[in-house]
């Protein structure tokens, strides 16, 4: 197979009748509020006729279409229709503000977008694209592409043909745009389908509950690749809904669920009851999962809950999910001789001793070890080879590696924050700070988060004139709001008289504070993140 549309055509004569995708019922949601459930020649269906009118209107090879679809179905319909013609797919994070927005359309060089009818304006603002609304009414019959802006290339569309262009933050304000090809999408199927263990995918039976959105690869590529490999059913909400949570999972007949690090700790919190074990998983995967609460996770629900290392670079990932799982500590796998080889390595890329901390470098087996990886980042060719000196793909995060080649998380070297699965460049909230009149100096910083993995926090040398208070803090917040996506903001401010810096007044995070103190027990931290709910409660 060549494309994932030749994966949908090959599946449906094994699993035709079976369920493909599923939307829970949700009243009041803008979409779909009954809820819907679309088979795998269903699908087919849609992707050809939607698949034939882009064509009619000349699209193919060498286009790119944007994609506003949030989490409904019609996202993967025209994301396969676009595969089968060789168009790529750049899927719409509809959290972004203007600017964010303006940059990811500009930089990608979209053609056209899909959306629905809450997210044209978002588009229509700051790019001068057709846009085609799609909305509950709408069916792929009917449906009218706007004419190709130009030939497309007459090429054949293969597995190096570009399908996605994901935009993911680096370590500075810029996100870049990682180029996927089908050949990433066979491999990533191929690894989620055959990890085996805690991770046994059961050909034309799983059912599995994802409330991760599609602009992610989790469930924009990974999952999709591996459905279309073995014939299972994906359960997509809108997003993770705590209240009807197991509500959900019953009513969708869900046999596995996708998570990140909020949802477990939110779910511990709830009172128990026959819900607890009233279901029918089998496993759970993500990352994030605090140790300290894993193992009664698992015996309080009764199914793993397995965590995973993967990025949206490399695709595939590594999983802690054969005997003796260490669910104790932060252990995410073992390399993979046949898919994912990994080291451990220092600052000068010679590998490390067994139980020395150093930076995660992974590559695919054989002669060509960016095999099933990204194909590299858009228009920034320094980047990419870069982040492949040596020809290992240097991935940012520090791990160390046990005796028995079990790989254990330490920290993030990139300036990244991972929080509720977003990665938040703290460059970029630095440069959105240091703009208010109020900040002399600032330095942006990860912070644990029971609930979301990792909260923003940020130091901050008050400018002249402006005392470092409550009263500063908010106001610093109402000056940042409309700058950043709600989600960048701090969650923790501190106010200092200085920040430690080197010699070339470089900050040096790390001297924030001490070895083994956390920065929110700190008494003069001022606690955010209930503004910041508001906040997004009042942008939603």
């Amino acid at each position: 197979m060549q494309t994932l549309y030749a994966a949908l055509s090959q599946i449906v004569t094994r699993h035709g009748d079976r369920p493909f995708l599923a939307v829970p019922p949700r009243a009041g949601r803008p979409y779909l509020p009954m809820g819907a459930e679309i088979s795998f020649a269903g699908m087919l269906g849609a992707v050809d006729t939607l698949a034939e009118a882009w064509a009619k209107a000349g699209w193919g090879p060498g286009h790119r279409v944007a994609l506003a679809l949030d989490n409904h179905p019609a996202h993967v319909m025209h994301f396969l229709a676009l595969n089968r013609l060789g168009v790529s797919q750049v899927p719409v994070n509809p959290y972004y503000l203007r600017h964010e927005m303006e940059y990811l359309l500009d930089h990608s060089e979209v053609d056209a977008a899909v959306s629905l009818p809450w997210n044209r304006d978002k588009i229509t603002d700051v790019a001068d694209i057709p846009v085609v609304l799609w909305d509950d009414d709408s069916a792929p019959v009917g449906f009218t592409p706007p004419p190709a802006p130009r030939p497309a290339m007459k090429v054949q569309p293969g597995l190096n043909t570009e399908i996605a262009l994901i935009y993911t933050s680096g370590t500075t304000s810029r996100p870049k745009g990682a180029i996927i090809d089908n050949d990433y999408a066979f491999a990533v199927g191929r690894v989620y389908a055959t990890h085996g263990g805690a991770l046994s995918v059961r050909d034309g039976v799983e059912r599995i509950f994802i409330p991760l959105p599609y602009f992610h690869v989790n469930a924009g590529i990974n999952t999709i690749a591996m459905a279309l490999l073995k014939g299972v059913c994906l359960i997509v909400p809108d997003r993770f809904h705590a209240e009807t949570w197991w509500d959900d999972l019953a009513a969708t007949r869900a046999t596995a669920i996708h998570y990140l690090g909020i949802i477990p700790p939110v779910l511990m919190k709830a009172p128990p009851g026959p819900q607890d074990r009233n279901h029918g998983l089998r496993y759970g995967l993500g990352a994030g999962l605090d140790p300290a609460i894993h193992r009664a996770f698992e015996d309080r629900f009764g199914f793993p809950m397995v965590e995973v290392w993967g990025m949206t670079e490399t695709g595939r990932f590594l999983a802690d999910c054969h005997a003796p799982r260490r669910i104790d500590t932060r252990a995410f796998g073992r390399p993979l001789a046949d898919h994912l080889l990994a080291r451990v390595v220092d600052d000068q890329g010679a590998e490390v001793p067994r139980g020395v901390a150093g930076e995660l470098v992974v590559r695919a087996p054989g002669p060509d070890p960016r095999q099933g990886f990204f194909k590299g980042y858009l228009k920034n060719e320094a980047a990419t080879e870069e982040a492949w000196r040596g020809d290992w793909f240097h991935t940012g995060d520090v791990v160390m590696q046990t005796e028995d080649g079990m790989l254990m998380f330490v920290e993030r070297a990139k300036n990244i924050i991972r929080r509720s699965g977003e990665n938040i460049s703290a460059a970029e909230v630095e440069n959105a700070l240091i703009d208010c009149p109020a900040v002399g100096a600032v330095a942006v910083i990860a912070v644990p988060d029971a609930m979301r993995d990792e909260e923003v926090f940020a130091a901050i040398v008050p400018a002249p004139g402006h005392a470092p208070n409550c009263a500063t803090a908010e106001a610093i917040m109402d000056f940042v709001r409309d700058r950043i996506a709600y989600y960048k903001l701090p969650g923790w401010i501190v106010f200092r008289d200085s920040l430690p810096v080197t010699g070339t007044q470089k900050v040096q995070k790390h001297r924030l504070y001490p070895e083994g103190v956390h920065p929110c027990a700190d008494p003069v931290a001022i606690d955010l993140r209930e503004a910041k709910a508001l906040i997004r409660k009042a942008k939603a």
